[in-house]
Protein backbone atom coordinates (compact mmCIF):
# COMPACT_ATOMS: atom_id res chain seq x y z
CA UNK A 1 0.00 0.00 0.00
CA UNK A 2 2.82 2.20 0.98
CA UNK A 3 4.84 1.95 -2.34
CA UNK A 4 1.31 2.63 -4.73
CA UNK A 5 0.97 5.67 -2.55
CA UNK A 6 4.88 6.95 -3.00
CA UNK A 7 4.71 5.66 -6.56
CA UNK A 8 0.84 7.79 -7.10
CA UNK A 9 2.79 10.87 -5.10
CA UNK A 10 5.94 10.47 -7.60
CA UNK A 11 3.23 10.29 -10.74
CA UNK A 12 1.18 13.27 -9.37
CA UNK A 13 4.50 15.00 -9.37
CA UNK A 14 5.80 14.28 -12.86
CA UNK A 15 2.32 15.86 -14.25
CA UNK A 16 3.21 18.84 -12.17
CA UNK A 17 6.36 18.97 -13.79
CA UNK A 18 5.69 18.07 -17.42
CA UNK A 19 2.65 20.85 -17.20
CA UNK A 20 4.76 23.54 -15.46
CA UNK A 21 7.24 22.89 -18.65
CA UNK A 22 4.19 22.97 -21.18
CA UNK A 23 3.12 26.46 -19.35
CA UNK A 24 6.37 27.95 -19.81
CA UNK A 25 6.63 27.70 -23.22
CA UNK A 26 5.44 31.13 -24.97
CA UNK A 27 5.23 32.07 -28.48
CA UNK A 28 5.24 35.98 -29.39
CA UNK A 29 5.63 38.07 -32.39
CA UNK A 30 7.01 41.72 -33.11
CA UNK A 31 4.89 42.11 -35.98
CA UNK A 32 1.52 42.10 -34.29
CA UNK A 33 0.49 45.20 -32.74
CA UNK A 34 -2.22 45.84 -30.17
CA UNK A 35 -3.44 41.90 -31.03
CA UNK A 36 -3.77 42.76 -34.55
CA UNK A 37 -1.21 41.43 -37.41
CA UNK A 38 0.12 45.21 -39.25
CA UNK A 39 -0.44 45.87 -42.73
CA UNK A 40 2.72 44.25 -43.82
CA UNK A 41 1.73 41.19 -42.91
CA UNK A 42 -1.41 41.24 -45.35
CA UNK A 43 -1.48 39.29 -48.79
CA UNK A 44 -0.77 41.25 -52.02
CA UNK A 45 -3.56 39.26 -53.60
CA UNK A 46 -7.60 38.45 -53.59
CA UNK A 47 -7.90 43.05 -53.34
CA UNK A 48 -5.63 42.80 -50.53
CA UNK A 49 -2.96 45.49 -50.71
CA UNK A 50 -0.36 43.94 -47.93
CA UNK A 51 3.44 43.32 -48.33
CA UNK A 52 3.11 39.99 -47.90
CA UNK A 53 5.82 39.49 -45.17
CA UNK A 54 5.84 36.57 -42.93
CA UNK A 55 5.59 37.84 -39.20
CA UNK A 56 8.43 37.56 -36.65
CA UNK A 57 8.21 34.89 -34.65
CA UNK A 58 9.91 34.13 -31.28
CA UNK A 59 9.85 31.51 -29.00
CA UNK A 60 11.18 30.99 -25.47
CA UNK A 61 10.53 27.83 -22.74
CA UNK A 62 11.14 25.03 -25.20
CA UNK A 63 11.81 21.58 -23.25
CA UNK A 64 15.55 20.87 -22.52
CA UNK A 65 15.46 17.75 -25.16
CA UNK A 66 13.73 19.68 -27.80
CA UNK A 67 15.41 18.54 -31.48
CA UNK A 68 13.15 20.62 -33.60
CA UNK A 69 10.22 22.83 -34.56
CA UNK A 70 7.78 22.88 -36.56
CA UNK A 71 6.02 26.38 -36.82
CA UNK A 72 2.41 26.94 -38.04
CA UNK A 73 0.43 29.96 -39.28
CA UNK A 74 -3.37 28.99 -39.18
CA UNK A 75 -6.76 30.76 -40.53
CA UNK A 76 -9.55 28.65 -38.26
CA UNK A 77 -12.14 31.62 -39.89
CA UNK A 78 -11.35 31.24 -43.78
CA UNK A 79 -14.98 30.38 -45.40
CA UNK A 80 -13.41 26.70 -46.87
CA UNK A 81 -15.05 24.80 -44.38
CA UNK A 82 -11.60 23.98 -43.27
CA UNK A 83 -9.64 27.02 -42.75
CA UNK A 84 -6.77 28.45 -44.56
CA UNK A 85 -3.15 27.10 -43.67
CA UNK A 86 -0.98 30.66 -44.52
CA UNK A 87 2.07 29.53 -42.96
CA UNK A 88 3.93 25.83 -42.60
CA UNK A 89 7.33 25.13 -41.48
CA UNK A 90 8.97 21.84 -40.40
CA UNK A 91 12.49 20.74 -38.84
CA UNK A 92 13.42 24.05 -37.49
CA UNK A 93 16.51 23.61 -35.71
CA UNK A 94 16.46 22.95 -32.09
CA UNK A 95 19.42 26.17 -31.84
CA UNK A 96 16.57 28.42 -33.67
CA UNK A 97 14.26 30.60 -31.40
CA UNK A 98 13.20 33.25 -33.77
CA UNK A 99 11.80 33.67 -37.15
CA UNK A 100 12.80 37.10 -38.64
CA UNK A 101 10.02 38.99 -40.57
CA UNK A 102 9.94 38.34 -43.90
CA UNK A 103 11.66 34.86 -43.43
CA UNK A 104 9.23 32.86 -45.40
CA UNK A 105 8.55 35.80 -47.77
CA UNK A 106 10.17 35.49 -51.45
CA UNK A 107 13.68 36.24 -50.50
CA UNK A 108 13.30 35.78 -47.23
CA UNK A 109 15.70 33.36 -45.78
CA UNK A 110 14.49 30.59 -43.61
CA UNK A 111 17.02 28.55 -41.05
CA UNK A 112 19.22 25.85 -42.81
CA UNK A 113 17.29 22.70 -42.86
CA UNK A 114 14.11 24.30 -42.74
CA UNK A 115 11.27 22.71 -44.96
CA UNK A 116 8.33 25.12 -46.39
CA UNK A 117 5.36 22.75 -46.29
CA UNK A 118 3.06 24.19 -49.30
CA UNK A 119 0.11 26.33 -47.57
CA UNK A 120 -3.04 26.28 -48.97
CA UNK A 121 -1.49 28.45 -51.51
CA UNK A 122 -0.90 25.43 -53.30
CA UNK A 123 2.92 26.56 -53.02
CA UNK A 124 5.56 26.90 -50.30
CA UNK A 125 5.87 29.62 -48.39
CA UNK A 126 4.11 32.43 -46.35
CA UNK A 127 0.67 34.05 -48.09
CA UNK A 128 -0.45 36.60 -45.92
CA UNK A 129 -3.94 37.51 -44.75
CA UNK A 130 -6.75 38.77 -46.13
CA UNK A 131 -9.95 37.87 -45.03
CA UNK A 132 -13.19 39.29 -46.79
CA UNK A 133 -14.50 43.06 -46.64
CA UNK A 134 -15.34 43.68 -43.13
CA UNK A 135 -14.32 40.71 -41.52
CA UNK A 136 -11.70 40.30 -38.63
CA UNK A 137 -10.30 37.02 -38.47
CA UNK A 138 -8.03 34.89 -36.13
CA UNK A 139 -4.70 33.78 -36.96
CA UNK A 140 -3.56 31.03 -35.38
CA UNK A 141 0.59 30.76 -34.77
CA UNK A 142 2.07 27.49 -32.81
CA UNK A 143 5.41 26.54 -32.46
CA UNK A 144 5.80 22.84 -31.10
CA UNK A 145 8.89 21.50 -30.11
CA UNK A 146 9.56 18.27 -31.29
CA UNK A 147 11.78 15.11 -30.21
CA UNK A 148 13.00 14.41 -33.32
CA UNK A 149 15.38 15.89 -35.82
CA UNK A 150 13.60 15.62 -38.60
CA UNK A 151 10.30 14.86 -40.05
CA UNK A 152 10.77 12.92 -43.27
CA UNK A 153 8.21 14.43 -45.77
CA UNK A 154 7.98 14.65 -49.38
CA UNK A 155 8.48 18.02 -50.71
CA UNK A 156 5.12 17.71 -51.69
CA UNK A 157 3.51 17.27 -48.52
CA UNK A 158 0.43 18.97 -47.03
CA UNK A 159 -0.33 20.94 -43.67
CA UNK A 160 -3.14 17.91 -42.93
CA UNK A 161 0.17 15.24 -43.53
CA UNK A 162 2.47 17.02 -40.98
CA UNK A 163 -0.27 17.65 -38.60
CA UNK A 164 -0.77 13.44 -38.57
CA UNK A 165 2.67 13.58 -37.97
CA UNK A 166 3.07 16.25 -35.16
CA UNK A 167 1.41 14.42 -32.03
CA UNK A 168 3.11 11.30 -31.88
CA UNK A 169 6.49 13.54 -31.85
CA UNK A 170 5.60 16.50 -30.17
CA UNK A 171 6.81 17.79 -26.21
CA UNK A 172 5.09 20.46 -26.07
CA UNK A 173 3.08 23.65 -28.27
CA UNK A 174 2.49 27.25 -27.65
CA UNK A 175 0.12 29.28 -29.48
CA UNK A 176 -0.43 33.45 -29.83
CA UNK A 177 -3.78 34.63 -31.62
CA UNK A 178 -3.87 37.31 -33.50
CA UNK A 179 -5.89 39.30 -35.32
CA UNK A 180 -6.55 40.53 -38.97
CA UNK A 181 -9.10 42.64 -40.75
CA UNK A 182 -10.31 44.84 -43.36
Amino acid sequence: MKTSRVAAGLFALSLIAANAQAQSFTVSSSSVQDGHFQQRQFADVFGCTGKNLSPEISWSGAPPDTKSFVVTLYDPDAPTGSGWWHWVLANVPATVNELKEGAGSAGGKLPAGTLQVHGDSGMPGYLGACPPEGQTHHYVITVYAMNVDTIKLPLTATPAMLGFMVPGNSLAKATLTVQGGR
